[in-house]
């Protein structure tokens, strides 16, 4: 079996290079895009390589990032913008495979196992490809090359970006001489807790990771542990997936909250919205779904609080109001009281078909027949065109969110 050929595209300060490409007049100079100061988006989403010299980087609070950088440029998020140019991109990367997984907004994966003797070697194919997103774009990518989506990202993150060229072609041997004397932190998937426990272990390069027992790391961390053995050891056999595959696995929602909920009937209202969003996207994809995964994360990002809790439902549905059900009894189940900055909802096991169970207590075809009627109407005049009165109690979001995309202004 011929060795996998994968590549990750990574777009360079992406939303700060969509804006310097739009307004030539930001050439040269450093440019932030930066949510809204006066709330909690008040960060820095992405800098231009002149304002990174000044120190400033991604996720650091406006103010420093002034403090660093007087001279500043400030620019609002334009996400409306950001994913035109993103799903541009992913049009001239199925010029090269039909195997395509955007895996954010600005990085997206190929498999090029099949197509690459069309087009050349991989270093080859990889200029050619940054050459059309920039022609067509205005916007740099970073291209690592490797056997498997892992090692892709590994050999874009700690080699292609260092890079001039900006291109890291990697094979499924000179990786260890690469990646095994990196920092264990800088491995996909390990974090500052996962960080400190290998470091307790002795484990502080991923080289060491790599050679340690891997029963060892079974027991202490259970699957987890062996998965970060075989991301140290190079391994990983998960395919590149398309957009429609992905979406057989499950529907999803969630929101970063405005600010810390602690009202168990805001935090209500909050899932009902989450909930109407998955169904309504599950209708328009014609599936419903057997699972309901329910996502909260406590205020303390600094301990691990908050849950992640699912629920398997008689029959499969993507009606809000059987969702809901199930998404409310998994918070009753597991809610503690603390306060909630983050909430998820999510609808799995999704299966096509616009058939109905009938019951005897509850007209289901009535019920789907009048959200697909809500669901044109707000497709033709607008999100908040028709809301559950709910939507307009304190700490609802329906309003702000239906002028956002992606958390920002449009």
């Amino acid at each position: 079996m011929a060795q996998r050929v994968i590549f990750l595209a990574d777009m360079e300060s992406f939303f700060a290079s969509v804006e310097v490409a739009d307004r030539p007049e930001l050439s040269g100079r450093p440019v932030v895009v930066a949510g809204d100061p006066t709330r909690r988006h008040g960060i820095i989403l992405a800098a231009t390589k002149e304002a990174k010299r000044c120190g400033v980087k991604t996720a650091m609070p406006l103010f420093e990032a002034e403090r660093l950088c007087p001279e500043l440029i400030i620019v609002r998020p334009h996400m409306a913008r950001y994913i035109d140019v993103s799903l541009a991109i992913s049009k001239i990367l199925y010029r090269y495979s039909d195997q395509v997984e955007p895996y954010s907004i600005d990085e997206q994966f190929m498999d090029m196992t099949h197509t690459l003797h069309l087009f050349g070697a991989p270093e080859e194919v990889a200029r050619h490809i940054q050459r059309a997103i920039y022609e067509e774009t205005g916007v740099r990518a970073r291209i690592g090359v490797a056997p498997n989506k892992l090692l892709a990202k590994m050999a874009c993150e700690a080699r292609a970006k260092k890079l001039p060229e900006g291109i890291f072609v990697s094979d499924s041997q000179n990786f260890k001489q690469w990646m095994h004397p990196l920092p264990v932190e800088e491995l996909f998937g390990v974090g500052s807790r996962m960080k400190r426990h290998l470091n307790g272990l002795g484990i502080r390069t991923i080289g060491q990771l790599a050679h340690f027992p891997v029963e060892r790391l079974r027991q202490r961390f259970g699957l987890v542990g062996e998965r970060l053995w075989r991301h140290a050891n190079g391994i990983d056999p998960s395919p590149v997936t398309s957009l429609q595959e992905e979406l057989q696995k499950g529907i999803g929602h969630g929101v970063t909250l405005p600010y810390d909920y602690r009202d168990r009937r805001a935090i209500e209202v909050v899932l009902l919205e989450l909930t109407d969003e998955v169904c309504r996207r599950a209708r328009r994809h014609g599936v419903k779904g057997r699972t309901v995964f329910l996502g909260v994360r406590g205020a303390d990002f600094s301990r691990e609080s908050g849950f992640n809790r699912q629920m398997k439902l008689s029959e499969a549905t993507h009606l809000t109001s059987e969702v809901y059900g199930a998404v409310r009894a998994l918070f009753s189940c597991y809610w503690r009281g603390e306060a909630v900055r983050q909430l998820s909802v999510a609808l799995g096991e999704l299966e096509k078909g616009e058939g109905a169970q009938l019951t005897l207590f509850y007209d289901r075809l009535r019920a789907s027949t009048l959200a697909h009627t809500v669901d044109t109407l707000k497709a033709r005049f607008g999100p908040t065109s028709v809301l559950r009165a709910v939507s307009l109690l304190p700490g609802a979001l329906s309003f702000e969110r239906a002028r956002k995309i992606g958390g920002h202004e449009a």
